[in-house]
C-alpha cells in the first residue's frame, strides 16, 4: 500500500437490488487501518419504488426517512469532501466493499447522478474476489461468515452502514496483516 493510496471501507444500505429504480438509503465508509475516520449518512429516496424484503433488512422506515434523510445531492457532496479532506493531495481513494459490485453500483451511480463524477473513479477493490486470491480459496469458500471465523475479527455486521463498512475495514486490515505474515 503506497502512501498514496488510501483504502475507503464503504458500505450501503438500499431498497432494491440495483441503482436508478431503487434508492441509495444510507452510507457509511471508513479508511481501512483508521475506522475512526469515518462517515456516515442517511438519505431521501429518490424513487418510491421498494423491495419490502431489502426494506426490512435496513430497518429504515421510508416515510420517516424522506423526511429526515439528506437530500441525495447534497450527501454526495458531503461524502466527495470527506472523501477530499481525508486523503493526500494528489492521492487516491480506493473503494474497498465485500460484494463491492453491489455497493460501489449504488455510489457511482449516486455520485454520477448527482456530482457528475466519482471520485473512487471506474473500479472498486472486492474483499471477497482479493480473499479468494491471496488465500487459494474456492469461490464458496469466500462467505464472510468464513472470513470472520479465519482471521477473527473483534467487530461484526449489523446492517448498519458504518458499522458493516468498520466491520469489512477490520477483515481487510486482517487480510493484509496476514499475507504479510505479520498475523
Amino acid at each position: 500500500m503506497s502512501s498514496e493510496e488510501l483504502y475507503i471501507s464503504v458500505d450501503i444500505e438500499a431498497s432494491g437490488p440495483i441503482p436508478g429504480e431503487y434508492s441509495m438509503l444510507s452510507l457509511g465508509a471508513c479508511v481501512v487501518g483508521h475506522p475512526e475516520q469515518a462517515i456516515y449518512l442517511e438519505l431521501k429516496p429518490d424513487s418510491p419504488q421498494h423491495d419490502p424484503e431489502a426494506v426490512g433488512v435496513t430497518g429504515f422506515d421510508l416515510q420517516e426517512l424522506a423526511v429526515t434523510g439528506l437530500d441525495p445531492l447534497q450527501a454526495m457532496q458531503k461524502v466527495a469532501e470527506w472523501l477530499a479532506d481525508i486523503s493526500a493531495p494528489g492521492g487516491k481513494v480506493i473503494f474497498v466493499g465485500l460484494n463491492a459490485p453491489f455497493d460501489w453500483s449504488f455510489v457511482n451511480y449516486y455520485f454520477h447522478k448527482y456530482l457528475g463524477s466519482n471520485p473512487f473513479g471506474f473500479a472498486a477493490l472486492d474483499l471477497k474476489a482479493y480473499y479468494m486470491g491471496a488465500f487459494n480459496l474456492e469461490w464458496k469458500q469466500t462467505k464472510s461468515s468464513h472470513m470472520s471465523a479465519n482471521l477473527h475479527p473483534q467487530t461484526a455486521p449489523t446492517h448498519n452502514a458504518l458499522d458493516d463498512a468498520r466491520y469489512q475495514a477490520e477483515l481487510f486490515q486482517l487480510m493484509l496483516l496476514r499475507r504479510a505474515g505479520e498475523v
